[in-house]
């Protein structure tokens, strides 16, 4: 599955001369991340409060392809090419609306863990969220 999140640059993500400033794609990220859980029924908010289960950021990485500029609408494709019991990993590409221009790409690597940072494994209600059809065989 693929979700798309879109929006439109605000002036205070943007540099002097109207450019975004690199660490803004990160929270672009953040936002098709929360937006995929979300379609698929989740929210962030329930798997932590009722659950304990954080997905703490282990990696990531953002190749930045064409810059972004204020004002213009983007949109985040967002979708999961792994995802185990103990980890999950989700990927993005940042386009321009107006002609489908690839601005960024890149991912975000996510370990599960409890409310001390200790890594737990996902409860098995939430497998289907992330594409886990059985526990791995270890």
């Amino acid at each position: 599955m693929t979700t798309q999140t879109r929006f439109r640059v605000r002036y205070a993500e943007t540099d002097q001369m109207g450019i975004v400033h690199h660490s803004n794609y990160y929270v672009w990220m953040e936002m098709g991340r929360s937006d995929y859980c979300r379609a698929t029924g989740v929210r962030y908010s329930d798997m932590e409060q009722g659950d304990g289960v954080y997905l703490a950021v282990a990696k990531s990485e953002c190749r930045y392809v064409f810059p972004a500029h204020y004002d213009e609408e983007l949109i985040v494709e967002t979708e999961i090419s792994k995802a185990h019991t103990r980890l999950v990993e989700f990927t993005y590409r940042i386009l321009r609306v107006e002609d489908g221009r690839l601005l960024a790409e890149g991912h975000t690597t996510h370990v599960f863990c409890d409310r001390e940072m200790q890594r737990r494994k996902l409860p098995e209600k939430y497998w289907a969220l992330f594409g886990i059809e059985s526990a791995p065989v270890r």
